[in-house]
């Protein structure tokens, strides 16, 4: 289950108390050590194609919006 889906779910069952608590129990998502998820994008939230390098911590497609803006060129 991603994350946004989780969110989406949870404003639906916000008007039922005993069926979100139970929801929440059983579906919560889980609380990350290590791997692809511990690391989420600044800008938008994702968690692939992560850029880690200088400190950026954008995902790709976040950065070729913003790399110009940045200060990196592009070299063909």
């Amino acid at each position: 289950m991603s994350y946004s889906h989780y969110s989406k779910v949870f404003k639906q069952l916000e008007s039922k108390p005993n069926k979100l608590k139970k929801y929440v129990k059983h579906n919560a998502p889980k609380d990350r050590t290590t791997g692809i998820n511990t690391k989420r994008c600044r800008r938008c939230g994702r968690t692939g194609a992560h850029i880690d390098k200088y400190g950026l911590d954008l995902c790709r497609q976040c950065f070729r919006d913003i790399a110009t803006k940045i200060g990196f060129k592009k070299y063909n």
